[in-house]
């Protein structure tokens, strides 16, 4: 399926580049890639969640639609 989605967004168009900055060990490494290129379906989970949080639809209910187990692990999408 993240496939599909990162094929539908390089035809829409959705290619500006962008810097993706993780850590291998200690070792901090920056790619540009294509804005399509990180897009899949965690990138829509946390958006969501993101959102529905922002618009205070209240965490109990969000854990429920997303399948959060307990608060803490979706403590980091509250930022």
């Amino acid at each position: 399926m993240n496939e599909y989605l990162k094929e539908l967004c390089e035809l829409m168009g959705i290619d500006s580049p962008v810097t993706q900055t993780y850590y291998r060990s200690s070792e901090r490494i920056e790619e540009t890639v294509p804005k399509y290129a990180p897009i899949g379906t965690h990138f829509g989970q946390r958006t969501f969640t993101c959102n529905a949080l922002m618009l205070g639809i209240p965490p109990q209910v969000v854990m429920k639609w997303t399948g959060h187990k307990d608060y803490s692990a979706m403590r980091s999408y509250k930022t």
